[in-house]
């Protein structure tokens, strides 16, 4: 496993420490979790470029656009806008750059993006998070009032769980944030877990199973069972997630996952990409969702 990463890393990392396929101008939040490995590989090896490699991943944040209330944008060609993934995008590897080269003198600001979602995108009905919150209200798929997306996409919702459990790793339990986030995955974990079907899975749009051309998808699923799994293991999420969470794996286990005669294992009903806004234009409906390609083995499941 280690060479794999190491020769993952030495075939993107010049040896001077630059990265040719990073784009800082793109100011594209999903660039950054590529480089959470890479503090592993710096402490195992104290090779220079991969110190390098993280501050040149660290100093997007710098100049990184916010909404004006602080919050990052998910993309440059996405202005005003917070997306649930773009806290998985983000979060853990700031948090962990603040840790480990800024005394966490940035946690503060880790949190607010979290309480940027809280306060802007969760529905008062069913405690879900929409998909994704535009400042401005300006985009066709934006409510006017709230700025919401229409619908709950549940991979979205799993980057944002998995966001949660991943950087309380590195958020100390005594600073005052801590327990703050604590607070939001078991409010969003008891909002997922009443949607769980009784196969143990959640479907694509995560609140309307009942609704034709809806399907049991494995992206989501696995995100909800690695952060209920984890956050019940930590301590942040009462001892009943661990069942949640192996009712979840078992559900994928016996539902999504074929094994082919020559032994080989394939997830399946994998949402392959979703997003809203860009050209062509996604509208976040329904039907936009549920007709997205599906894509067996996908990495994000």
């Amino acid at each position: 496993y280690f060479d794999y990463l190491k020769g993952y890393y030495d075939a993107t990392i010049q040896s001077d420490g630059s990265i040719p396929s990073y784009k800082l101008e793109s100011y594209n939040i999903d660039m950054l979790p590529a480089g959470n490995a890479l503090f592993y590989l710096y402490e195992k090896t104290n090779e220079p470029q991969y110190l390098q490699a993280l501050k040149t991943l660290r100093s997007q944040l710098d100049t990184h656009p916010r909404t004006n209330e602080g919050g990052f944008w998910h993309k440059k060609i996405y202005p005003s806008q917070m997306w649930l993934d773009g806290l998985y995008m983000g979060s853990p590897f700031y948090a962990q750059y603040t840790l480990k080269f800024e005394g966490g003198k940035n946690f503060d600001d880790i949190a607010k993006q979290f309480e940027l979602v809280q306060k802007n995108m969760i529905d008062s009905k069913t405690g879900l998070l929409y998909h994704g919150w535009d400042e401005s209200r300006k985009m066709d798929w934006a409510n006017k009032e709230t700025g919401n997306s229409p619908n709950f996409w549940s991979r979205s919702l799993g980057w944002y769980v998995m966001a949660l459990v991943d950087v309380l790793d590195y958020l100390p339990e005594n600073h005052p944030k801590h327990q703050e986030l604590v607070t939001y995955l078991n409010q969003i974990s008891e909002a997922i877990a009443k949607q769980q079907d009784v196969s143990g899975l959640w479907y694509q749009v995560t609140d309307q199973g009942n609704r034709e051309g809806n399907y049991l998808e494995a992206s989501g699923s696995a995100m909800f069972s690695y952060a209920f799994a984890k956050g019940a293991n930590k301590g942040y999420l009462p001892k009943e997630y661990e069942k949640i969470a192996e009712k979840a794996f078992d559900g994928m286990i016996k539902n999504l996952v074929k094994v082919t005669p020559e032994g080989h294992v394939i997830i399946t009903q994998a949402c392959a990409v979703a997003g809203l806004g860009g050209n062509p234009y996604r509208d976040g409906s329904y039907e936009y969702y549920i007709k997205k390609k599906k894509k067996d083995n996908d990495p994000k499941a």
